[in-house]
């Protein structure tokens, strides 16, 4: 037993801590952004490089591995700045839905993760450019009122020490009452914007799992209850908060699981003082599966047969719509059906 506890220990310093090394691309060495974010890595490694690809996109990078040591790309974004949303993701209602990336990737460790399966590399990048995401939305909102989701492929708050590009966005939606934000989260971070007062337009969403899913498929993230505290303290400065039970996984005893889930939650929250509650199954690109049961090839979750229709990958219609079911019925017990999106 000592020579295994000694191996597991050898394996673990093997690895250099995370953001051990920064790349930078040249054009942004001179960023605002870029110095404060490298002013919390003062003892990290800095490389310059032409272009964020030339490191993210390299040949032969295993997605899993890079979990126990990621690297920090600071970039400029060149195009596509905004994005039409995805039919696969809940609209809640607004008829001009997008969303935007100023970051790819995420410090967590989902196992289910679609992210794995959309980048070749799970090192973060982090586009110092903001302002020029800002004037693109400006442009839009000339056009129309706008619904963006600015944390769907990264977690912006589990960030904000290091970026404070969610104080910059809460900043900038104080701004334009005719654009309304969501910023999703597993974090238990709402302290570092603690100090802002509540906006209007801003919806904080938290993504909310059962303790065993947590403990088993979330690498790295915030206990249930801590996510509950941060969503809780945010109800009580003000803030707009959602509730995602989103993905629902179909794992050994679902019911009692997400029940539990769902009480611990009511017991914490008033369900009168949330603004809604989203629920979803998993659901992924055909093409995505197929690199994420590449790299996690022993994955229970992923290795279930899925159905496939039109690309996307979830459960059969039986489990889906039981998990659904079962989950929305018990919300009913908290929460008007007006507050339900499924």
């Amino acid at each position: 037993m000592k020579g295994r506890d000694n191996l597991q220990n050898l394996k673990k310093s093997l690895w250099n801590s995370s953001f051990s090394h920064i790349y930078i691309e040249k054009r942004a060495i001179n960023n605002i952004n870029t110095k404060r974010i490298l002013s919390n890595f003062k003892d990290a490694t800095k490389i310059e490089i032409e272009h964020y690809k030339d490191v993210f996109c390299r040949g032969h990078q295993s997605f899993a591995l890079q979990k126990n040591s990621p690297k920090l790309i600071l970039a400029v974004k060149r195009d596509n700045f905004i994005y039409k949303g995805a039919g696969v993701c809940e609209d809640f209602g607004n008829s001009h839905f997008y969303y935007t990336s100023t970051m790819m990737n995420c410090i967590y460790d989902c196992e289910y993760c679609y992210l794995q399966g959309m980048y070749p590399s799970s090192n973060i990048v982090i586009f110092v450019n903001i302002e020029d995401i800002f004037y693109e939305v400006e442009q839009l909102l000339k056009k129309h009122a706008v619904y963006l989701c600015i944390s769907y492929d990264t977690d912006i708050l589990a960030m904000e020490r290091i970026t404070y590009f969610a104080t910059k966005w809460l900043e900038f939606a104080s701004r334009h009452p005719n654009l309304k934000i969501e910023l999703r989260t597993k974090s238990a971070n709402f302290v570092a914007i603690q100090d802002i007062p509540a906006i209007n337009n801003v919806i904080l969403a938290w993504t909310l799992s059962p303790l065993n899913i947590i403990k088993e498929f979330e690498k790295n993230t915030p206990s249930l209850n801590s996510r509950l505290e941060s969503a809780n303290n945010a109800i009580k400065k003000g803030w707009n908060v959602r509730l995602c039970f989103d993905p629902l996984l179909y794992v050994e005893d679902w019911q009692k699981n997400y029940e539990k889930c769902i009480d611990d939650t009511f017991n914490k929250i008033s369900s009168d003082d949330i603004l809604d509650i989203s629920i979803g199954v998993f659901r992924v690109s055909k093409d995505y599966l197929k690199k994420m049961r590449k790299g996690r090839e022993y994955s229970l979750i992923l290795n279930y047969p899925f159905e496939c229709k039109n690309g996307v990958c979830t459960y059969t219609e039986n489990h889906s719509s039981n998990l659904v079911n079962f989950v929305y019925k018990k919300l009913l017990y908290y929460v008007p059906v007006e507050k339900i999106y499924v």
